[in-house]
Protein backbone atom coordinates (compact mmCIF):
# COMPACT_ATOMS: atom_id res chain seq x y z
CA UNK A 1 0.00 0.00 0.00
CA UNK A 2 1.41 3.14 -1.14
CA UNK A 3 1.98 6.18 1.57
CA UNK A 4 -0.77 8.17 -0.14
CA UNK A 5 -3.20 5.40 -0.22
CA UNK A 6 -2.12 4.67 3.31
CA UNK A 7 -3.19 8.16 4.27
CA UNK A 8 -6.55 8.34 2.55
CA UNK A 9 -7.57 5.20 4.46
CA UNK A 10 -7.21 6.68 7.34
CA UNK A 11 -8.45 9.97 6.63
CA UNK A 12 -11.54 8.45 5.87
CA UNK A 13 -11.97 5.93 8.46
CA UNK A 14 -11.56 8.83 10.88
CA UNK A 15 -14.15 10.68 8.75
CA UNK A 16 -16.45 7.74 8.94
CA UNK A 17 -15.67 7.39 12.40
CA UNK A 18 -16.64 11.29 13.33
CA UNK A 19 -19.87 10.74 11.30
CA UNK A 20 -20.95 8.09 13.35
CA UNK A 21 -21.44 7.98 16.87
CA UNK A 22 -18.90 5.26 18.57
CA UNK A 23 -17.52 4.35 22.31
CA UNK A 24 -13.67 5.03 22.39
CA UNK A 25 -13.32 1.31 23.76
CA UNK A 26 -15.12 -0.18 20.45
CA UNK A 27 -13.34 2.21 18.12
CA UNK A 28 -11.87 -0.40 15.54
CA UNK A 29 -15.08 -2.10 15.08
CA UNK A 30 -17.61 0.97 15.06
CA UNK A 31 -15.65 2.38 12.79
CA UNK A 32 -15.83 -0.98 10.40
CA UNK A 33 -19.17 -1.46 11.21
CA UNK A 34 -19.80 2.75 10.34
CA UNK A 35 -18.20 1.83 6.59
CA UNK A 36 -20.21 -0.17 5.54
CA UNK A 37 -23.28 1.33 6.98
CA UNK A 38 -23.20 4.35 6.81
CA UNK A 39 -21.36 5.44 3.69
CA UNK A 40 -20.96 4.08 -0.15
CA UNK A 41 -19.50 4.93 -2.98
CA UNK A 42 -20.23 7.82 -5.45
CA UNK A 43 -21.37 5.68 -8.60
CA UNK A 44 -23.18 3.64 -6.09
CA UNK A 45 -25.19 6.14 -4.00
CA UNK A 46 -25.59 9.36 -6.49
CA UNK A 47 -27.03 10.99 -9.17
CA UNK A 48 -27.96 14.08 -10.33
CA UNK A 49 -28.91 17.02 -13.22
CA UNK A 50 -25.42 18.23 -12.54
CA UNK A 51 -23.49 14.92 -13.58
CA UNK A 52 -20.73 16.26 -16.01
CA UNK A 53 -20.32 14.36 -19.37
CA UNK A 54 -16.89 13.07 -17.51
CA UNK A 55 -18.52 11.22 -15.43
CA UNK A 56 -17.31 13.37 -11.97
CA UNK A 57 -20.89 14.29 -9.93
CA UNK A 58 -21.09 18.07 -9.08
CA UNK A 59 -23.29 19.03 -6.09
CA UNK A 60 -23.18 22.22 -4.11
CA UNK A 61 -22.55 22.90 -0.86
CA UNK A 62 -25.70 23.51 0.64
CA UNK A 63 -29.37 22.65 1.79
CA UNK A 64 -31.28 20.10 -0.35
CA UNK A 65 -35.01 19.62 0.68
CA UNK A 66 -36.14 16.23 0.57
CA UNK A 67 -38.77 16.02 -2.40
CA UNK A 68 -39.38 12.29 -2.56
CA UNK A 69 -39.11 9.23 -0.34
CA UNK A 70 -39.58 6.04 -2.67
CA UNK A 71 -38.21 1.76 -1.82
CA UNK A 72 -35.97 0.92 -4.40
CA UNK A 73 -37.33 -2.43 -5.62
CA UNK A 74 -34.28 -3.51 -7.48
CA UNK A 75 -32.14 -2.65 -4.60
CA UNK A 76 -33.79 -4.89 -1.57
CA UNK A 77 -32.83 -2.84 1.89
CA UNK A 78 -32.28 0.29 0.27
CA UNK A 79 -34.27 3.99 0.00
CA UNK A 80 -34.08 7.16 -2.46
CA UNK A 81 -33.83 10.33 -1.81
CA UNK A 82 -34.69 12.85 -4.17
CA UNK A 83 -33.28 16.56 -2.91
CA UNK A 84 -33.50 19.83 -4.66
CA UNK A 85 -31.34 22.55 -3.82
CA UNK A 86 -33.12 25.31 -1.51
CA UNK A 87 -31.89 28.00 -3.41
CA UNK A 88 -31.44 26.58 -7.20
CA UNK A 89 -33.36 24.39 -9.20
CA UNK A 90 -30.55 21.66 -9.01
CA UNK A 91 -32.10 17.87 -8.43
CA UNK A 92 -30.07 15.24 -6.89
CA UNK A 93 -30.84 11.89 -5.76
CA UNK A 94 -28.92 9.44 -3.34
CA UNK A 95 -29.35 6.00 -2.69
CA UNK A 96 -28.84 4.72 0.86
CA UNK A 97 -29.88 2.22 3.12
CA UNK A 98 -33.26 2.43 4.61
CA UNK A 99 -32.44 1.62 8.00
CA UNK A 100 -30.25 4.93 7.50
CA UNK A 101 -33.62 6.44 6.47
CA UNK A 102 -35.62 5.69 9.20
CA UNK A 103 -32.99 6.41 11.88
CA UNK A 104 -32.96 9.48 10.97
CA UNK A 105 -36.24 9.99 10.76
CA UNK A 106 -35.74 11.47 7.07
CA UNK A 107 -38.93 12.36 5.62
CA UNK A 108 -40.46 14.49 2.92
CA UNK A 109 -39.61 18.64 3.19
CA UNK A 110 -36.96 17.78 5.70
CA UNK A 111 -33.80 20.03 4.83
CA UNK A 112 -30.34 17.84 4.33
CA UNK A 113 -27.12 20.01 4.02
CA UNK A 114 -24.86 18.24 1.61
CA UNK A 115 -20.81 19.31 2.15
CA UNK A 116 -18.07 18.38 -0.49
CA UNK A 117 -15.19 17.18 1.32
CA UNK A 118 -12.11 15.72 -0.12
CA UNK A 119 -13.54 11.93 -0.06
CA UNK A 120 -16.38 12.84 -1.78
CA UNK A 121 -19.68 14.02 0.02
CA UNK A 122 -21.35 14.03 3.53
CA UNK A 123 -25.10 14.47 3.98
CA UNK A 124 -25.97 15.29 7.42
CA UNK A 125 -29.19 16.96 9.18
CA UNK A 126 -29.37 20.15 8.49
CA UNK A 127 -30.95 21.32 11.84
CA UNK A 128 -28.22 19.69 13.57
CA UNK A 129 -25.11 19.20 11.05
CA UNK A 130 -24.64 15.27 12.02
CA UNK A 131 -23.49 13.46 9.41
CA UNK A 132 -25.58 10.38 8.19
CA UNK A 133 -24.42 9.38 5.38
CA UNK A 134 -21.13 9.87 3.13
CA UNK A 135 -21.21 9.30 -0.47
CA UNK A 136 -16.87 8.50 -1.08
CA UNK A 137 -15.26 9.13 -4.34
CA UNK A 138 -14.96 5.91 -6.18
CA UNK A 139 -11.03 5.38 -5.52
CA UNK A 140 -11.82 6.00 -1.53
CA UNK A 141 -14.53 3.70 -1.76
CA UNK A 142 -12.22 0.97 -2.72
CA UNK A 143 -9.29 1.77 -0.56
CA UNK A 144 -11.67 0.81 2.28
CA UNK A 145 -12.89 -2.62 0.84
CA UNK A 146 -12.03 -5.64 3.21
CA UNK A 147 -8.90 -7.35 2.00
CA UNK A 148 -7.47 -10.82 3.54
CA UNK A 149 -4.65 -10.10 5.21
CA UNK A 150 -1.97 -13.11 5.14
CA UNK A 151 0.58 -13.44 8.74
Amino acid sequence: MTYLRALRLVCCVAAVASAVPAQAESFASSASSAASASSGSISDSLAGSSNSSGGKTKVATGDYRIIQIAQLPDKAGFTRLTLQAAAAEERLTLDLPARIATEQQLATGALVHVENRVYGFEFARSDTRQAFFLALADDWYRDLAARPVGI
